[in-house]
């Protein structure tokens, strides 16, 4: 019998809604469950086959159990490891390579130091830094957020350079991008799943939360739905996320790639409505499926993306 397990958090629809889906397909030797943890010991592995991770973003003691089952064996999905040494920056330049379109973005410093740092910690650092660069090269408006984390938290939207200084000195430790505004008239957001699978939803960010995938008016083009189907597939292959989704903003008939790294993306019923919520679960439970078939006792499961597969293979060279 092969497991498939799901790890969640606050989510009330989605995760018992992919365990009835994947159950109900009845699969030979293969069954879903909600994971349940009792102990965590050294290299031994867990009773599952497959886990599908949707909370170790907020809870260390979940990653540090994943990587453990992913070293024996669990095919995790998204990969632990890569998901820990993940940011948006790294993200963003990662795109750069692969040919998608990006808003022009810098990384910043915090405005505080750091935990157990003085002044004499940033001797490599220019004092100033070249503001006037990089003013020029973002411009105004443009957005400010953090360089890692996600769901719209400390996240502003600045018009010009006094409103940049005040509000960073109110991000304290957080270390921010400074990114260029898009003026988008289309905004997608887009799933995809397996490295195939994908979903483009119209999305609209400036409405309240439950209304951002109630949008009114005419069909995207289809050239540009495809080339938003390229590049999410890109991306996605790229940073070798099983579980994704990506956004971009449409400018003048160009999607920009706005935010590319959400491994565990909301899926509830109430947010992404019935037939966004109906395809999740539906290519969810085939993607762990398919997983399940696949996998192999007593060895490595995991995705790893184009960019890491490319770095070793080049390492194996010297």
């Amino acid at each position: 019998m092969k497991k498939i397990g799901i790890l969640f958090g606050m989510e009330d629809t989605f995760p018992q809604a992919f365990i009835d889906r994947v159950n109900s397909k009845n699969e030979k030797g293969i069954v879903a469950e909600a994971v349940s943890i009792d102990k965590v010991v050294q290299n031994k592995a867990t009773e599952y086959a497959v886990i599908i991770d949707r909370i170790s973003q907020d809870v260390p003691f979940y990653r540090a159990y994943l990587k453990n089952a992913a070293l024996t064996g669990t095919a995790v999905i998204n990969n632990p490891f890569w998901w820990s040494a993940d940011d948006k920056f790294f993200n963003n330049c990662l795109a750069d390579v692969l040919g998608v379109p990006l808003p022009n973005t810098v990384i910043l410093p915090s405005a505080e130091h750091p935990t157990d740092t003085t002044s004499k910690s940033f001797r490599n650092l220019a004092y100033p830094m070249d503001w006037e660069a990089i003013f020029d090269y973002v411009k105004f408006p443009a957005y400010m957020k953090p360089y890692a984390g996600g769901g719209w938290k400390n996240v502003y939207r600045l018009e010009n350079r006094d409103e940049f200084w005040e509000v960073h000195r109110e991000t304290g430790q957080l270390v921010m991008l400074l990114q260029e505004e898009i003026v988008f008239d289309q905004y997608f957001r887009v799933y995809c799943l397996g490295g195939k699978a994908v979903k483009i939803m119209p999305y609209e960010p400036r409405n309240p939360h439950h209304l951002r995938y109630v949008v009114d008016g005419p069909p995207a083009d289809k050239k540009l739905l495809a080339t938003v189907k390229d590049y999410t597939l890109r991306l996605c292959k790229g940073l070798g996320y099983d579980f994704n989704t990506v956004e971009f903003a449409v400018r003048d008939g160009i999607p920009y790639a706005i935010d590319f790294g959400n491994p565990a993306p909301d899926a509830e019923l109430t947010s992404v409505g019935k037939e966004n919520f109906e395809w999740v679960v539906e290519e969810a439970a085939n993607m762990a499926i398919e997983y399940a078939k696949k996998h192999k006792d007593g060895q490595m499961n995991l995705t790893w993306g184009t960019f890491m597969k490319g770095s070793v293979n080049d390492a194996k060279r010297f």
